[in-house]
């Protein structure tokens, strides 16, 4: 049968940010208990007690929160340059027997222009591909033929070179994304290569996303 510490276990480690807070002693275990008691009543099918929710929550074994948090903390001391781009367009599509042609023309006019962003990312039902501003028209011309699903635009990048160990941690990505949520920022777009790790961000929120990136690298 299933017991209150179990259920009190499975809520909180379901809550990445929940159980990272009353690790580091930021949560009221109180307040907490009586927040989370009524979903585990409703689960065990039982009045539940409040005081034997608090224990519960008191008794919780130290999960890999600390030792990853550690090791993520290590690694991110040694992410390599950090790259802004400004001045970017986001064009979403439509998948069709058409549309890798004219990403194959974009991408050929693009190899002759180093000074212009552009990166692609197919999906199953979907293509989106992320320019520079200066490539808009021709984007459009390209894919004039194309079903547009959305268009953004007055985007910034940021990129970040990681190190080649980056596969062999986990939450890496995570770490990064936690902390720029936090701060209430909205992530456009997410792109990554093996070694490298590109967020998305409007023109307004770039100068605080560099900033958290910038602490990440000196915690």
């Amino acid at each position: 049968m299933i017991t209150i510490p179990e259920v009190v276990e499975d809520i909180i480690r379901k809550s990445p940010f929940l159980e990272e807070a009353l690790a580091d002693g930021l949560i009221n275990v109180s307040s907490l208990a009586r927040k989370i008691r009524p979903e585990i009543a409703d689960r065990l099918k039982k009045d539940v007690k409040e005081g034997a929710v608090i224990m519960a929550i008191n008794r919780m074994a130290p999960s890999n929160y600390y030792k990853i948090n550690l090791r993520i903390q290590n690694f991110m001391h040694s992410i390599g340059d950090v790259i802004v781009r400004s001045n970017l367009c986001d064009f979403t599509y439509h998948n069709s027997d058409t549309l890798y042609s004219a990403t194959a023309e974009v991408l050929k006019h693009v190899s002759t222009q180093k000074e212009m962003f552009c990166t692609f990312s197919a999906g199953v039902y979907e293509t989106t591909l992320i320019t520079s501003e200066a490539l808009r028209d021709f984007v459009d011309k390209a894919f004039g033929k194309e079903k547009q699903i959305s268009f953004s635009q007055n985007l910034s990048s940021i990129t970040i070179k990681l190190p080649k160990e980056n596969t062999e941690i986990s939450g890496v990505y995570y770490y990064i994304l936690k902390r720029i949520a936090w701060e209430g920022i909205n992530i456009g777009e997410v792109i990554s290569t093996s070694n490298e790790f590109t967020i998305v961000v409007k023109d307004e929120d770039i100068d605080r996303t560099f900033s958290i990136l910038m602490s990440l690298k000196k915690m």
